[in-house]
């Protein structure tokens, strides 16, 4: 029976490395798409060799699959089971999912739920708007969550200083609209905290203003729900009308959760 010392001893050794080049496979083809032995080799800088045995394996254990001509890799239905797995099992998913739809119903726009993780806000759950002309974010996206309005609520929700450590100095452009000061940046985030909303106008899509705020699930917040709406059809009392309805949607969630502590 291994004893606590090498027990330590193996953790504090790292992570296994083909277990680890495992996950980053997975990690890349969901970030930047499919790809052949060739590519994926060089997006992840493995030795063409040794991808080799790590694809057929995940591909016969179904993790990933091959297009109709065998030669390009991409997620295969295990990554949908476990993804689906952990959607159903999340409590805020399933906490928010009366509020996205009350959202909807009042705005008639698109509603995203998003959670922090790291940097980035992980998009979980979405309502679609019942107009044509909509906002496409599919649930899985990522996104800094500096450079959103979902996000940028997320962040307001913690002290200044470790706000300011989520936001890199160099912000990366996601359109020709995207604020890339970060002083500029920081300054949005404060005002979020004031309004008690975030809004960002063609930063994250081009054309689309969002506005968002944190739910207040945890301290600190690391889920939040933003609505986004085509600015060909918004107008001043549209907006006023979706930050109303997030306020007051915030507002009662936070006494609700207050007094869960209460009693």
């Amino acid at each position: 029976m291994p004893t606590q010392k090498t027990m330590n001893g193996a953790a504090a050794a790292g992570p296994v490395k083909s277990a680890a080049r495992a996950l980053d496979l997975l990690d890349e083809i969901a970030a930047n798409g499919p790809g052949t032995q060739l590519q994926l080799s060089t997006r992840l800088s493995i030795p063409k060799s040794s991808l080799h045995a790590l694809l057929r394996t995940m591909t016969d254990r179904e993790w990933l699959q091959t297009d109709p001509t065998g030669s390009v890799y991409q997620l295969g239905i295990r990554s949908l089971i476990v993804s689906s797995a952990y959607l159903a099992g999340d409590p805020v998913l399933a906490r928010a999912a009366a509020v996205m739809d009350e959202i909807s119903a009042a705005t008639e726009e698109t509603v995203n739920l998003g959670r922090l993780a790291g940097t980035d806000v992980i998009y979980t759950a979405k309502r679609e708007s019942v107009h044509p002309l909509r906002m496409h974010t599919p649930v899985g996206r990522r996104l800094p969550a500096y450079s959103t309005a979902l996000g940028r609520a997320i962040l307001a929700e913690r002290p200044a200083e470790a706000r300011a450590e989520l936001v890199p100095e160099a912000i990366q452009a996601l359109t020709t609209h995207t604020v890339t000061d970060r002083g500029v940046v920081l300054t949005m985030i404060d005002d979020a905290e004031r309004l008690g909303y975030a809004a960002e106008s063609d930063e994250s899509c081009v054309g689309v203003r969002c506005f968002g705020v944190a739910l207040p699930f945890g301290r600190p917040a690391m889920d939040g729900i933003s609505v986004a709406v085509p600015m060909s059809r918004l107008t001043e009392d549209r907006e006023a009308h979706i930050i109303e309805t997030l306020l007051s949607v915030r507002s009662r969630l936070s006494l609700e959760h207050n007094n869960s502590f209460v009693r």
